[in-house]
This record gives C-alpha cells, sequence and structure tokens, in this order.
C-alpha cells in the first residue's frame, strides 16, 4: 500500500482545478479537501468526533460487525453506550433526510447494532505507544474522563481517574437511568479502558479529600472534566418547598438506589434528555399523571423524536408554550403550580424563535411533585483559584489549558451542559493536548485518504426502503420492570436492511473532463439534479471550490460536472458513460502517526 501526501489540485490544466483522478491511495493535509469532506459527508462533519459514518455502516452491510464495532470505537471509545444515548447530531445532517429524500438513515442505531452484533469471540485492537514516564490526574470518569483517560493510556502515560461517585461513570450511569442504558453494557465498555492501565480512584472528591494543589504536585499534569453537576434552579416563590427536586438530583437518587419521594401528580419543568428521563423514570415509581411543560413547542426541544414518542407512549403528556410563575402550596408541601402561557416571537437578533409570555394569562396546574429539569452548571471546588468564564473553567483560546499551569479542563465544565458525545470528544482532544507537550510535537496528524473505488453496490431500489423501526418492548414489561431496556435493539436481517438506506457519502463521483464528450447521457439517467452543465465554479478563500455556475447553453458549456452534495450514490451515470470517464474515489478522514 503506498503512502504520501498528496496535492488536492492534481489535474488538467485550463479544466477550473477539478480534476482529481485518483489511480492509487494516497492521503492529502490540504485545507480544500479538508473543506470537501465537511461539504459531503455531513453526517461526519456533525459527528463531535468525527466518526467515520460511512465507513462503518458500510461495513455492516457486508457483515462485518466487529470491523464495525472497531471503527466505531477507533473515534468514540463507547460504541454500545453511544449506540443508545447519543443525542445523534449526525441523523439531523444526514442527506438522505433531505425535503425530497425522505427520512434520516437511523446512525445511531447502527451504531448499537454494530456493538450488539460483532461476534461473540471479537478481539479488541489498541495502537499502544511505548511507555512515557509521564503521570497524569483526570479529575471525573464521566464521558469526557473516560475519553481523556483512553487516549492517554493508549500513548503510554500512567492515568490515575479519580471519582467522586461510588463507581465511573459519570452522568452515563448517575443521571441517565437503566432503562436506555443497561450498566452491564456501560460497565464493559468502561472496562475496557481501563484495562489499558489506567488506574480508578472512587469516593475521592478533589477538593476536599485531596487538594488540587497537591496532585499538581504529584502528577506532571492533571486534567479536569468534573462536568456540570450543580442544578439550576427555578428561581420563583416557592421553589423551595418539600416536593419540588430538580432533575440531576432525582436522577441520581433514583440511580444510587436512593428512596425518592414521587407522588401521585407529577409536573416535570424543562425539554431536554434529564426532563424526558424524569418524566419516565416517576412513570416506573408509580405516579398516575405526569405533564411536562415546556416555554416553546416540541419542534424545539433538544431531544431526538424518539425520545419525545417514548415518552408520551409510555403515557406522560407535553404541554407546550408554558412559562413557570410560582409554586404553590401550604404548610411547606407543594399543591400545585401557576403558569403563564407564552407566544414565541422572532428573537432579537433574528435567529430563531423565542417564547415570551403573555400578560394576564395565569392558570394552575395541581400537582404532588415538581421536578425541574432546567439544566445545570459546573461546581468547581478544588481549593485553589482558577479563572473563570461565569460558571465555567476558563481555558486559553483554541486550547485546553487553563490558568493554572499544567491544569487542562473538558467537557461540560468548560462548555456548559452539552451532550455525550461533545465531551467525549473533548476529553480525547485534551489528552492530545497533553500528550503533545510530553512529547514536544503531535504525534497524530489528520489527513484525508483517497482511494480508487469501484461500483457502489447500491441499487437504485434501496432508496425507497423505509427507515427499519427500532423493536421495544411493550409499555406494561416495562412499567412492571423499571430497569428493562425498552429498546431492544436490531436483529441481523433488520441491521442489514437499515445500512443499505446509506447513501455512502464518502464515494466522490467525478467526470474526467479531458474523455467526457458532453453527450449527456449522465444527465440523462441521474435520478436527481446532480449532475450538471457549468459554465463556472465558484472559489473560495482557502481556494476550495464553491457553488456551480450553471448553464444551458452548450455555448457556455466548459465542463459537465457531479455536484456530491446532491448525489445519491446510485451509480447510473458509471454505468451509462460510453467514454467511461467517470471515476468513483472513496474518501475518509484517518489519524496516522506523523513521520520521526
Amino acid at each position: 500500500m503506498k503512502r504520501e501526501i498528496y496535492s488536492s489540485q492534481v489535474g488538467t490544466e485550463g479544466t477550473s482545478g477539478m480534476l482529481r483522478i485518483i489511480k492509487e491511495i494516497a492521503f492529502s493535509d490540504d485545507p480544500r479537501d479538508f473543506g470537501y469532506m465537511a461539504d459531503n459527508v455531513p453526517c461526519q462533519h456533525a459527528c463531535p468526533a468525527a466518526t467515520n459514518i460511512p465507513g462503518y455502516i458500510r461495513c455492516i452491510t457486508e457483515n462485518r460487525y466487529g470491523r464495525s464495532y472497531e471503527l466505531n470505537r477507533s473515534y468514540n471509545i463507547l460504541p454500545a453506550t453511544l449506540g443508545r444515548i447519543c443525542s445523534r447530531p449526525c441523523e439531523a445532517a444526514c442527506r438522505h433526510g433531505e425535503d425530497d429524500l425522505g427520512d434520516p438513515v437511523n446512525i445511531c442505531q447502527l451504531k448499537r447494532a454494530a456493538a450488539d452484533l460483532k461476534p461473540a469471540m471479537h478481539r479488541i485492537k489498541e495502537d499502544l505507544y511505548a511507555p512515557s514516564g509521564k503521570s497524569v490526574a483526570v479529575i471525573g470518569s464521566g464521558p469526557a474522563g473516560i475519553g481523556a483517560a483512553h487516549d492517554l493510556a493508549v500513548y503510554g502515560h500512567n492515568v490515575t481517574l479519580f471519582e467522586n461517585m461510588p463507581e465511573a461513570g459519570g452522568m452515563l450511569r448517575y443521571g441517565i437511568p437503566a432503562f436506555r442504558l443497561p450498566r452491564d453494557i456501560l460497565n464493559l465498555e468502561i472496562a475496557n479502558v481501563l484495562r489499558l492501565g489506567v488506574t480508578l480512584q472512587t469516593r475521592v472528591l478533589v477538593g476536599h479529600d485531596i487538594l488540587l494543589k497537591d496532585l499538581l504536585k504529584k502528577y506532571d499534569a492533571v486534567i479536569t472534566t468534573v462536568g456540570c453537576m450543580e442544578p439550576n434552579r427555578l428561581g420563583v416563590e416557592g421553589g423551595e418547598m418539600d416536593g419540588v427536586v430538580s432533575g440531576l438530583d432525582y436522577m441520581v437518587r433514583t440511580n444510587l438506589g436512593q428512596e425518592v419521594e414521587t407522588g401521585r401528580r407529577v409536573i416535570v419543568v424543562g425539554d431536554g434528555f434529564t426532563a424526558m428521563d424524569c418524566a419516565r423514570t416517576s412513570l416506573r415509581k408509580g405516579a398516575e399523571s405526569v405533564r411536562i411543560n415546556i416555554r416553546a413547542t416540541e419542534e424545539y426541544m433538544p431531544v431526538d423524536d424518539h425520545e419525545i414518542r417514548e415518552v408520551k407512549v409510555e403515557g406522560a403528556r407535553i404541554y407546550s408554550l408554558v412559562s413557570t410563575q410560582r409554586i404553590l402550596g401550604s404548610h411547606g408541601k407543594v399543591e400545585g403550580i401557576e403558569f403563564l402561557r407564552t407566544r414565541l416571537e422572532d428573537s432579537p437578533d433574528g435567529i430563531g424563535r423565542i417564547a415570551v409570555p403573555i400578560d394576564h394569562s395565569e392558570f394552575v396546574m395541581e400537582a404532588d411533585t415538581i421536578i425541574s429539569a432546567i439544566g445545570q452548571h459546573p461546581k468547581v471546588e478544588f481549593g485553589q483559584p482558577l479563572e473563570m468564564h461565569g460558571q465555567r473553567i476558563g481555558v486559553r483560546p483554541g486550547c485546553f489549558l487553563t490558568s493554572v499551569d499544567r491544569l487542562y479542563a473538558a467537557g461540560d465544565c468548560v462548555t456548559g451542559a452539552s451532550n455525550v458525545i461533545s465531551a467525549l470528544a473533548a476529553g480525547r482532544k485534551a489528552a492530545h493536548e497533553v500528550d503533545e507537550r510530553f512529547a514536544g510535537r503531535r504525534r497524530k496528524a489528520l489527513l484525508v485518504r483517497f482511494e480508487p473505488a469501484e461500483q457502489t453496490d447500491r441499487d437504485r431500489e434501496y432508496d425507497f426502503i423505509k427507515p427499519v423501526v427500532m423493536p421495544t418492548l411493550p409499555v406494561k414489561d416495562r412499567l412492571e420492570e423499571p430497569d428493562n431496556e425498552v429498546e431492544l435493539g436490531y436483529s441481523e436481517g433488520e441491521a442489514g436492511k437499515e445500512s443499505l438506506r446509506c447513501y455512502l457519502c464518502s464515494l466522490k463521483y467525478e467526470i474526467d473532463v479531458s474523455r467526457c464528450i458532453y453527450c449527456s447521457m449522465c444527465i440523462d439517467v441521474a435520478p436527481r439534479d446532480c449532475i450538471k452543465m457549468i459554465s463556472s465554479v465558484a472559489q473560495r478563500p482557502d481556494g476550495s471550490y464553491g457553488e456551480y455556475g450553471e448553464t444551458g447553453n452548450w455555448n457556455d458549456v466548459v465542463a459537465i460536472a457531479i455536484d456530491n452534495k446532491r448525489c445519491i450514490r446510485c451509480g447510473k451515470c458509471y454505468e451509462v458513460c460510453p467514454m467511461n470517464c467517470i471515476t468513483i474515489t472513496k474518501t475518509e478522514l484517518v489519524e496516522v502517526d506523523r513521520e520521526e
């Protein structure tokens, strides 16, 4: 296999620089090629961990579940976990979900399928570096901490993971219910990180049981990934009454196995994943009426449609366009909550919509328990002053180093409450920054890899496959056994069928304009408006090529080009071209070791 750094501008003189004929495997660090990947592989670009989504889905179509799992794990560390609880930014970007193409591919559920269906004797592979003699303390074992610990261990450093709670996992274990994330799955994937030699110390609160300054004396570097473990308060009259509980406290105490009083009538305030988890958990604790109250409407909720559907199926109701005014009760005990109705208006900055209270629109809902799930913020009590950005830990621009030398911060404690995949990706990036400090250089480089490909093997009929619905447990069984996992996972047949829906956007179709005879057969056969007669191509400041200038006048045509942002990789143009001038190239982002 030949490997070389490759310039993206290989082409024929005078053809607007678009031509690239790949005849052997090649690599590029050209910014224009990274720009192409961002534009044309939208799912991967939307993933904070830059997971090679077309690559692992293609492996599923080939029944290579072990390889699919490993390809996932090389990017996101916890495939079986994320395959269950990821916030799915990739699906919102999926080309299959465009208006004229149907519904997005169930990318997250295919990630889970790779984990569930891999062979029982599957062997996990790690490319380990020689021991460095350096030591790093990681504070917090949530997704950011797990990601940092994994990559530091791979780089050969001695890693100690400090966790305040009884077990590792952070919000994965204590913020998410077992019916969404079974604990045996989480335990296994955390064990796969610890087996690299990571030392785990639980029930250790940094700033209380051990001071940050002492960690900095003992270790060569410290990364804090303490997350957001301090709940935001409602801040309204009556918010301290008995029966008002924060969503985070409700879930943590439940997941610790503690008794949490749940009344017959439950009201949840909030529209995120924690709010949905609290509503579903309260139903499992015997609540007869569960109402979720949100300021805006369902279309603006920061949770996916799957979550909204399941919370409704289980019996909760969502009330839109309401704002909390005050908590009502007597003798210090909650009896209800007063809301104002709201309406949506354009935001002052012209971006999006905001909910505005309507005067004199008060109404009351009766309640025994009110769960406030309106977010959380970091709690930083290290016993050492840090530069803070509001309630978040401040870091230097473009990096993870804090105002204290050798102390790095990553994840929600820096960004504010986000999601699991973003936190995990941040932890890994922080680990790479620490390793660069030790090694004196980045030991890995991100490149665009090109490989010649033949036909995509996609049949046109695949475009009409309906999304495969994830099998779920009957509602009766969910509520009788609260920890039973709701989503049952795909069978091999279901996973294979869903994987065929992927357009494999990492495959790039190009026309060799030096051989094209402008017969237009490719244009005639294309099922979508993706092959165009062009007169010009807009060039961006970075040198990459943007939108085509289309023309219907043959006298103005300088080339016939395939717009890969609209191409659905059906391969029909490739089949009918009489001059064999259409090439297919597999493109992917890869991390490789830098040359010594």
